[in-house]
C-alpha cells in the first residue's frame, strides 16, 4: 500500500533538505505523541547508518519499528526503511531544486505486509485509504508551509 504527495516550497533546496534531514525533531515530535523513541547507532552526523527503535499505540495495540535510514544523499534524497513484526515500510523524500528559491519535495511512503495478521491489517487501512490519504497530504502540506514560514521569517 502506497501513499504519496507532492508540495512545492518557497526556499532553496539546501534549506529545504536542512529541515528534513534534522531527526531529532522528528523524534521529539513522536515522543510529544506519545511514542517511545530510542536512538540505537554511534553516528554523530546524519546519514546512512542512523536507526532507530520506537514503540507506539496504533489501534489498540502496542506497536514495535526499527526504523534505519538506507539513502542519504545531500540535497536531494533521504530514504529510511522501517521493519516490525510482519510488516516492512520504506518512506522516501525526493528534492528537486524547481529554481533558486522554489524546491519540489515528492514524499512517498510504501508498507508491506509479510504476514497473514499484517495483511488483515494492511486490509482495514485499504478500506479507509481515501480518508488516510487525504491526512497525509494534508500533513505534508503543513509541514511545507511551516517550512516555508520558518524560511521566510529568517531570510
Amino acid at each position: 500500500m502506497k501513499f504519496s504527495t507532492k508540495e512545492d516550497i518557497e526556499a532553496p533546496i539546501e534549506v529545504v533538505f536542512d529541515a528534513v534531514s534534522q531527526f531529532a525533531i522528528f523524534e521529539r515530535a513522536a515522543i510529544r505523541r506519545g511514542a517511545d523513541v530510542q536512538r540505537v547507532d554511534a553516528l554523530t552526523l546524519p546519514g546512512v547508518g542512523m536507526a532507530w527503535d520506537a514503540q507506539f499505540m496504533m489501534r489498540g495495540r502496542r506497536r514495535q519499528v526499527a526504523v534505519r535510514v538506507v539513502e542519504f544523499e545531500t540535497p536531494t534524497r533521504i530514504a529510511a526503511q522501517a521493519t516490525s513484526p510482519g510488516m516492512i515500510g520504506r518512506f522516501e523524500i525526493d528534492l528537486i531544486a524547481l529554481s533558486r528559491t522554489r524546491t519540489r519535495m515528492a514524499i512517498a511512503l510504501d508498507v508491506q505486509p509479510q504476514t497473514l495478521s499484517a495483511r488483515l491489517f494492511v486490509q482495514s487501512l485499504r478500506l479507509a485509504k481515501g480518508t488516510l490519504t487525504k491526512r497525509f497530504k494534508l500533513r505534508v502540506a503543513e509541514y511545507a508551509k511551516d517550512l516555508e514560514d520558518r524560511y521566510t521569517r529568517s531570510a
